[in-house]
Order: structure tokens, then sequence, then C-alpha cells
């Protein structure tokens, strides 16, 4: 069995989802939530509660593997210079407890959990709760984090099956 951490950082808020895989690719929901950064009194403290928050999941649900959601090109510089450090926090926080970590761009996420790059936010709520059998709506940043961890499963199971690393699986990088 391995567990997967999947990340879909930000700024305000963080979505975090853990699965287990089974050697067969199977998978089992173990936990999902987003982290609030909100509320902090800066923003190099919202960093902070996002370290702290990582830091205790890890601690507390010990991830074999880590995957995150790839920054995206946005119109305002600001949000996405915050992202990018948001991301990198996220990154360090997870490094820093020797997990390796593997980023997927969002067009990837929704390919492997949809069958389209181009899926909307609800069409990814609803496959990943279809996929780990879970009841009611996601909340989105969550919802998408368990995304992210059930494509690096898919990718994990594909490159296991042709022998290769995982960035050799999913394509030229």
């Amino acid at each position: 069995m391995t567990r997967i951490l999947g990340i879909d950082p930000g700024s305000q808020r963080t979505g975090v989802g853990i699965i287990d895989v089974a050697p067969d690719g199977s998978m089992r929901h173990v936990h999902h939530q987003p982290l609030v950064l909100l509320g902090a009194e800066s923003f190099p403290l919202r960093l902070r509660k996002l370290l702290d928050g990582l830091w205790a999941l890890v601690e507390e649900y010990r991830p074999d593997e880590v995957a995150i959601e790839e920054v995206f090109l946005s119109n305002n510089a600001m949000s996405a210079l915050k992202l990018g450090q948001a991301r990198g926090a996220a990154i360090g926080a997870c490094v820093a407890r020797d997990l390796p970590v593997s980023e997927y761009a969002a067009r990837q996420v929704k390919l492997a959990v949809v069958g389209t790059g181009g899926a909307d936010k609800a069409q990814v709520q609803h496959m990943v709760g279809l996929m780990l059998n879970l009841q009611g709506k996601l909340q989105a940043d969550a919802a998408d984090a368990l995304a992210v961890a059930i494509t690096h499963a898919h990718v994990r199971a594909s490159a296991n099956r042709l022998g290769v690393d995982a960035r050799t699986a999913w394509g030229r990088r």
C-alpha cells in the first residue's frame, strides 16, 4: 500500500487530499480538507500556517509520496507570485520531511481524472467523488488535491507496468 498526499496550492486556501493505493491500483480515500490560510496577520504568516498545517498532516498520516499541482499563469502578476510562493512553501515542507514530490499541470490532472484537459471544477469534483466512493459535494480545493493524488496514482501504475520512471511514463518533461 502506498499513501499519496495530493496538494492543490493556494495563497488563501490550500487543498490537501490523501489516498491509499494498493498494488493492484485500487484507491481508498483517507483524508481531505482545505487548509485555510486567511486570518493570518501577514502573508509570511500565511505561509507559516501552510507549513504548520502540512507538517501536522505529514506527522499524522505519514504519506509515502507527494503530488502537487503546478502553478498556472495568471493575468494578475501579484496573485501568480503569491501562488508560487505558497507552492514553494508546500514543496519545501514536504522535501524537509524527505518526501518525494511529483508535479502535475492542472490540464494533466483534468485529463487523468475526467478524460479531458478542459474539464471544469464541477466535473473534477464529480469524478473524484465517484472514483473514491465519496458521498456529498466535495469542497473544491480538497477535491482538486484528491484529483492530483489520483493522477499521481495513475502515472505510478503506468510507469510500473512499463518499467520506467513516472516522468517517462507521463511524457517528455
